[in-house]
């Protein structure tokens, strides 16, 4: 559970891929397709911005912890 906020900015990265380039084109070969994400690739990391958390990791395990006891108590396990 503890990389589950990784995975997140992971999948949101791909969905701002999808959104910003992905659904605007018009690919007529997996080649075309794999250009343009490479291309995208480039221009985001030519400008690219460093992550940074807006919360401590005592407030993430904190909140992380209160979700799996209730899941605990959602399964029974408690």
């Amino acid at each position: 559970m503890g990389s589950s906020s990784w995975l997140n900015m992971v999948e949101r990265f791909f969905a701002e891929i999808t959104n910003r380039r992905i659904r605007r084109g018009s690919f007529d070969s997996v080649d075309d397709l794999e250009e343009a994400i490479y291309d995208y690739l480039l221009f985001h990391n030519a400008k690219a911005k460093p992550f940074v958390w807006t919360k401590s990791a005592e407030n993430i395990l904190t909140r992380e912890r209160r979700a799996l006891d209730a899941l605990d108590e959602i399964r029974g396990n408690r």
